[in-house]
């Protein structure tokens, strides 16, 4: 209601308030690197790329700012600066003499996620064989940082068939043409914008299209196959408004302008398929994308690239379901066209979302809060959650008999009872008063606060429980552990099962793909048990008989309680069987506890962890009985790695009172690797039998940046890099974290100068300190390094490759004038939707024990890209569901890795993860790096608490952000590997 009554949604308002490798590769002279207290000679080698110093992404149609090509087949120096104000452009060696990277300007923009269009008829999903490989073939254009050539197909390892979800796309060779799009009055809503178009078409398609069915995709685009009758026309369209309740209320009208703006031929597109071109045609990519996209655009609701609706499940029943707390999950599917060796691909996977449950917002309330008596006021708390909750959500109006809708701006301060308002004649009247009178309805939940519509200034109040959530509105919130465990619950899905659902959605034969399963490594174990050496089977061994192949050496630990709930001296029980199963499994241990035993109650926390540094400050690790409730581990862990200096190991209670001799063991091998020591390495290694690892220094370095969850709108991301320390046996993993500008995918803070009042410009960064750190603890000097990238999309390759890669050079060029070791970029991706499934669900001899493709699957063939340098690699058993190998894209090789050397190299290094005693699903480097980030994001948290003091500092970039700075890890806890 508006301050006159009776108008607006009928609520009460307030007038005011509120290179191809060659093996016969070109040495570089050998130099000598004059690191302190250090003289090593290296052999190193590449070209160069200027890289100008615009941010927009290179390659791929993104922008990169100014950017000149170049194609230098020999070594050069690198402009690094080396001191007071001697920065220089931003180059870095990346060729070979039989390869080369160049980088040129590039003014198209790689459009983002478009909503979809229509599945035009000349678009079929077919299959056919795999189309010969492309040799050698110069690029199209300079305008692109160009990747390696695949340098041949992987050829170790058993051969077997597996299915692809991926579907072969045949286009009809017709002109696309690109329209521009301008709706006026103009509206932000890409529904209200798909409405309109589709009922011009309706209404002009045979007179004024051509009988043309064009697909839009919701904003400024517009695309038909061959052209219109005109290059420029404006139309009037009149759109009934719809109602809540689905029904129409009056005409909207609406000017059209279409105008042309040019055409697309698919000629590139089907150069690039018959590998007689190696620029790929992305736009022509895009522009099919939105055409695939346009039909599941209107009739389910869009989400990136997944569409979701209650009809995609196998039955009524199954496209939806409760995840609790008034969150529901909707079943649906994603697509995305791909460029891959058998042709224009079309990747399909099941998918769900959650969304918001369409209940009245009191049912919302308590499900939410899980409160049954709504008669009494919430709590400050909790109505701040329910606003945030809330907040930007349709609702329909129920006094309205649902024909109208509003969308909720908040909530109010004071109990709906509470809320008065001011008439015209100065008179006022409570919420409540204006509900009985005007609607004849005495609100029932009159404790709770009302729903706010409108703005600030003009506020309109609705009683909450007559409003009713609108259906189809996304939760993107973060997911509590018991929604994430029902949806986990309700969408896994085994092998068979999801490729069934997957048949659902298109019913033409997946792919069928030839690959190949490696053969695990074997792992080398202490000398002193009985078993030596294991060779694991399908990606599982265990510790019976074995011992590690280096146990830490523990003389000063403690232990503290923090459960209210265990008996008092289980803790002694449990540390006496902790250390006993430490010392069988090869560690040296203390028996006798530096200082006695602590039980400290919750409440405490900080002040028990300053009492034990206090009275032991040489402690190297302690002991951590978690609290009974959780929310306690990250400040334990801020306050002990950054403040005090304290390796700790955290156990649960619940597991502490089973003392379950497995769970023993598996903290036994976290704690022995945080105390510094290695549980297992490869043989290969030991014996100096990995190619192009262990004949140089070798350094392996993993990469990761996390980003704040939906919502959190100035939270930084925070980046990590970790790197091998223990060359040749590559096993112990350094870890750096720093904090970085909101949503930053590019790691900042490789290499940086900075400012000393003392000592002028400084030369810092995570490369460089993991340098000087490997000089320190091998007395060798890296010459190669291999960076295995995690959490980069493909629209981002080339601006991560072209940044990252300047940093890293410039890192190494602080160190040592002209020090180039050889570079091996590797993106490591796991949020893709490529499944493999086995030829035969069943076959023992085919599949492990979940019924996945065996660990060590590779596949480098026909879903794989044409012409570039990657692979699928399954690397680990399946638990539950169905197995997702992780993508490995190789952006840079500068080392010359043949396809088997680096597969096996990743899948090998894949039986090393420190935790337990399987292969894990991505490369370790990079699962560390995902570790670290994410324990230095509990840092962060724990800093910016509701109630809590923060302690970090902020720095402000160069646009003026202000980043809160992560507090520093003390340097005896970056030693080991913390992060464990």
């Amino acid at each position: 209601m508006s301050n006159r009554g009776g108008g607006g949604h009928g609520g009460a308002s307030r007038g005011r308030g509120g290179g191809r490798r060659s093996d016969q590769r070109q040495e570089q002279s050998s130099g000598q690197v004059a690191w302190p207290g250090l003289q090593q000679s290296y052999g190193g080698r590449g070209g160069s790329v200027s890289a100008g110093r615009g941010r927009g992404n290179v390659g791929r149609g993104e922008n990169t700012g100014d950017l000149t090509a170049t194609q230098v087949p020999v070594a050069s120096a690198v402009s690094g600066g080396r001191g007071r104000g001697n920065i220089g452009d931003p180059t870095f060696s990346v060729a070979s003499s039989s390869k080369t990277v160049s980088v040129a300007s590039s003014s198209k923009e790689e459009s983002k996620n478009t909503e979809v269009s229509e599945t035009m008829s000349n678009l079929q999903i077919t299959s056919t064989e795999t189309k010969p490989e492309m040799t050698s073939l110069p690029p199209a254009s300079s305008k692109a940082v160009t990747f390696p050539v695949r340098p041949g197909r992987g050829t170790l390892g058993k051969k077997v068939m597996v299915r692809a979800n991926h579907f072969l796309v045949q286009v009809a060779d017709r002109d696309l043409y690109h329209y521009d799009v301008s709706i006026n009055p103009e509206v932000i809503s890409k529904t209200v914008n798909r409405n309109v178009m589709k009922l011009l078409v309706k209404n002009y398609k045979d007179s004024h299209l051509g009988g043309k069915s064009p697909a839009y995709d919701g904003r400024k685009s517009l695309y038909t196959a061959g052209p219109l009758p005109f290059d420029s026309k404006e139309f009037v369209v009149n759109l009934a408004e719809k109602r809540a309740d689905g029904s129409s209320g009056k005409d909207r009208p609406f000017k059209v302008a279409v105008k042309n703006v040019t055409s697309t031929d698919l000629y590139q597109l089907q150069q690039f398929l018959d590998r007689k071109q190696r620029e790929a045609p992305y736009d022509t990519i895009q522009v099919l994308d939105v055409v695939l996209r346009d039909k599941p655009s209107n009739d389910y609701v869009s989400v990136g690239r997944s569409f979701f609706h209650t009809s995609l499940g196998k039955d009524a029943r199954d496209g939806r379901g409760e995840l609790g707390d008034g969150i529901e999950y909707w079943r649906g599917y994603f697509q995305s066209l791909r460029l891959t060796q058998m042709g224009l691909s079309l990747n399909i996977d099941v998918s769900a979302r959650s969304f918001y449950e369409p209940i009245v917002v009191t049912d919302f309330i308590s499900k939410f809060l899980n409160i049954r008596d709504l008669n009494r006021p919430l709590r400050d708390s909790d109505r701040l959650k329910v606003k945030k909750v809330l907040r930007t959500l349709k609702v329909k109006l129920l006094h309205w008999n649902g024909t109208k809708s509003a969308k909720i701006s908040g909530i109010s301060s004071l109990p709906i009872r509470e809320l008065r308002f001011t008439l015209e004649d100065k008179s006022e009247k409570t919420v409540v008063q204006y509900f009985a009178e005007k609607y004849n309805y005495r609100v029932k939940y009159q404790a709770l606060p009302a729903i706010q519509t409108g703005s600030d200034t003009r506020p309109v109040y609705l009683p909450m429980e007559l409003c009713q959530i609108d259906e189809g509105q996304r939760y993107t919130k973060r997911l509590n552990e018991k929604q994430v465990t029902a949806l986990l619950k309700a969408t896994c899905q085994r092998p068979p099962d999801r490729e069934n659902s997957i048949k659902n959605v298109v019913t033409t034969q997946l792919a069928s793909i030839e690959a190949r399963v490696l053969p695990p490594p074997m792992l080398k174990y202490h000398d002193s048990g009985k078993e030596k050496m294991v060779n694991p089977r399908l990606g599982q061994w265990n510790m019976i008989d074995k011992k590690m192949v280096n146990g830490a050496k523990v003389t000063s630990w403690t232990c503290v309680s923090f459960s209210t709930r265990i008996d008092r001296g289980l803790p002694q029980e449990f540390c006496k069987q902790l250390i006993g199963m430490c010392v069988s499994k090869g560690m040296e241990f203390k028996p006798q506890p530096a200082i006695p035993f602590i039980s400290c109650p919750p409440e405490h926390i900080e002040e028990a962890l300053l009492d034990i540094h206090k009275r032991a400050p040489s402690l190297q690790l302690l002991i951590v009985i978690l609290p009974d409730v959780t929310g306690s581990y990250g400040k334990i862990k801020r306050i002990c790695e950054t403040e005090l200096g304290i390796v700790s190991q955290c156990c649960q209670p619940r597991q502490v009172n089973k003392l379950n001799k497995q769970y023993m063991e598996n903290v036994a091998l976290k704690i022995n690797v945080k105390t510094g020591g290695r549980n297992t390495v490869l043989n290969d290694a030991i014996r100096r039998n990995i190619p192009l690892i262990t004949d140089r220094p070798t350094i392996i370095m993993g990469a990761d940046v996390t980003h704040p969850q939906p919502g959190e709108d100035s939270s930084p991301s925070i980046a990590a890099v970790v790197a091998s320390m223990d060359w040749p046996e590559i096993n112990k993993y350094r870890g750096l974290v720093s904090a970085q500008a909101h949503r930053e995918e590019i790691i900042q803070d490789l290499y940086k100068l900075v400012q000393d009042p003392q000592r002028g410009l400084v030369h810092s960064g995570l490369i460089r300190e993991h340098f000087i750190a490997f000089r320190r603890a091998t007395g060798q000097i890296p010459q190669r390094i291999i960076f295995y990238r995690d959490g980069v999309s493909e629209g981002q390759f080339s601006q991560v490759l072209l940044h990252e890669m300047t940093a890293i050079r410039k890192a190494c060029n602080s160190l040592q004038e002209n020090y180039v070791p050889r570079v091996t970029f590797v993106i490591v991706q796991k949020r893709h939707h490529t499944r493999l499934f086995p030829e035969q669900h069943g076959n023992r001899d085919m599949t492990d024990k979940s019924g996945n493709i065996q660990p060590g699957t590779v596949v480098d063939t026909k879903i794989c890209h044409p012409n570039e340098f990657d692979f699928y690699l399954n690397s680990h058993a399946g638990i539950q569901g169905t197995s997702r190998p992780a993508h490995y894209h190789v952006l840079l090789d500068e080392n010359g890795f043949t396809a088997d050397q680096l597969q096996m190299l990743t899948n090998n290094l894949c039986y090393t993860y420190a935790r337990c005693t399987k292969s894990v699903s991505i490369v370790p480097p990079a699962y560390y790096a995902h570790l670290a980030a994410f324990r230095a994001r509990y840092y962060m948290e724990s800093e910016m608490s509701d109630g809590g003091s923060s302690r970090s500092r902020s720095t402000t970039t160069g646009v003026g952000q202000v980043i809160s700075q992560l507090p520093a890890i003390k340097d005896n806890v970056k030693e080991v590997m913390f992060y464990c």
